[in-house]
């Protein structure tokens, strides 16, 4: 399992030779550092713990920058384990254009916007009642099971939403700019501006050779046309 740390930057477009027009999620991926290798023998399971995002020192307690100066980097702001990664050592860095590449399909975690207290309309995409002839039911919940005067564990109600992590599974990636550590990702991703997302190999669905073969087939059948490669101003 291959996975890298990146921030989610914003929303734009651009246009494939086609003349085919992708929404793209901007992806900011710098160089992430490995903070510790975790080992079956010792831990129990196999991981790499990375971070990336510079991060001031007084904002850190002393274990974290202990972790930090233990291989001399500087302190990170955002710090997440991968699981089943292996192949680099401690204090090395990991590369996006080391892991993945262009059409090659992601899944990508991240911590989903919070609504704050929503009903059950908004919530759980519940139906409203009559808004005419006298109803006195317009957005409630409706019956909750008086017969039996109680309510069920896991019953949809009014409550918080959002602020949850959220994985959108096989998500193609467009470009890569090795330049500006950005990487394009077709369609949205959880989370809002600056949050930090983990790209991770697709666990399901498309791997990368038959994404391959995919784009392939269908560069050779498109015609070519202009494609925006300015996509960050």
């Amino acid at each position: 399992m291959k996975g890298i740390l990146g921030r989610k930057l914003e929303m734009t477009q651009i246009f494939s030779e086609s003349g085919k027009l992708i929404p793209v999620t901007v992806i900011e991926v710098e160089p992430n550092v490995v903070l510790q290798a975790k080992t079956v023998e010792k831990d129990g399971y196999k991981a790499l713990k990375l971070a990336c995002v510079k991060k001031r020192a007084n904002l850190l307690n002393k274990p974290d920058m202990g972790q930090f100066k233990k291989i001399n980097s500087e302190p990170k702001r955002f710090v997440k384990e991968i699981r089943d990664m292996d192949g680099y050592e401690i204090g090395s860095q990991v590369k996006i254009e080391d892991l993945f590449t262009s059409g090659q399909f992601v899944d990508v975690t991240g911590i989903s916007k919070g609504k704050g207290f929503a009903g059950a309309i908004k919530r759980h995409n519940y139906a409203r009642g009559p808004m005419g002839h006298g109803s006195g039911y317009h957005r409630g919940i409706g019956s909750m099971g008086a017969i039996i005067n109680r309510i069920f564990k896991s019953k949809k109600m009014a409550g918080h939403l959002g602020h949850e992590q959220v994985t959108i599974q096989n998500l193609e990636i467009i470009k890569i700019d090795t330049d500006k550590n950005v990487v394009l990702v077709k369609g949205s991703v959880p989370g809002p501006r600056k949050s930090f997302v983990v790209i991770r190999e697709n666990a399901k669905g498309k791997k990368a050779a038959e994404a391959s073969v995919l784009l392939n087939r269908q560069s050779s059948n498109s015609s070519p046309k202009k494609e925006a490669d300015e996509v960050i101003a």
